[in-house]
Order: structure tokens, then C-alpha cells, then sequence
């Protein structure tokens, strides 16, 4: 195994993930305080399941996203 590719495409996943996901939460946000659906001021429990079906990990991370 050559630890230098492991880390770089970790990392490279990881990155991807969190741009992503940054960006859906943030349209989210936006279509949601354009329709009125939301004040702007609330808090919300959100939730990752990261899955590598061929190591058998599944494992899931909670927090929160709060608005103000």
C-alpha cells in the first residue's frame, strides 16, 4: 500500500464531500428563507452516514447547522 496515495485520496474525498455538502445546505438555507419557510434564526439536527461497502464501514456522524 503506498501511504502517500491513501492519504492524498482521502483527503481529495474528504474535501469533495465538504464542498459539496457546504453547498447543498447552503441553497437549502436560501430556497427555504425565499419561500418563507423558515425565520433564519433556527437550529438544525443534520446527519452524514459515511459507507465503504467493501471495508464494511458504515458509520454515522451527527450535528447541528444553526443559523444564527
Amino acid at each position: 500500500m503506498n501511504e502517500e496515495t491513501f492519504n492524498q485520496s482521502i483527503r481529495k474525498f474528504l474535501k469533495m464531500v465538504g464542498v459539496s455538502s457546504q453547498r447543498e445546505i447552503e441553497r437549502s438555507v436560501t430556497k427555504a428563507r425565499e419561500a418563507g419557510a423558515i425565520k433564519g434564526d433556527e437550529a438544525f439536527p443534520a446527519a452524514v452516514t459515511l459507507e465503504i461497502p467493501g471495508l464494511g464501514l458504515s458509520v454515522r456522524f451527527d450535528g447541528n447547522i444553526e443559523l444564527e
